[in-house]
């Protein structure tokens, strides 16, 4: 059987001066995990390291992300970051300088015969 998703975690995060699209991103990823305690590994005995993670990145120049810099984020897993058009670039209207909004969704897939029978 394919794998199954079972983990789906959503942030958003910013740079309010550098206009650096990865930090934005890095926070927004940050966001989605930062609450997230997930012990079904421990309890289950299975490896982290047979999880599969896809994170998809929505900021406004998805061609300016570092994706192999954002893939070290996370800790746990065989990760693929994937950036797509999305968030938001917000100019202030006295300073002309442009704050940048990343949304992130992190997304976990095992191979349920991982976890079969237990």
């Amino acid at each position: 059987m394919a794998e199954q998703r079972f983990i789906i975690e959503m942030g958003m995060g910013n740079d309010l001066y550098g206009q650096d699209y990865t930090k934005a991103a890095a926070r927004a990823i940050e966001d989605a995990i930062r609450h997230s305690s997930i012990p079904m590994f421990e309890v289950l005995g299975v490896d982290h390291a047979r999880m599969r993670v896809l994170v998809t990145v929505g900021v406004q120049e998805p061609d300016k992300l570092d994706c192999a810099a954002l893939a070290n984020v996370l800790a746990h897993g065989q990760v693929e970051v994937r950036a797509v058009h999305g968030g938001l670039n917000v100019v202030n209207p006295d300073s002309g300088r442009v704050t940048v909004i990343a949304s992130a969704a992190v997304e976990a897939f095992l191979d349920p015969a991982l976890v079969a029978g237990l």
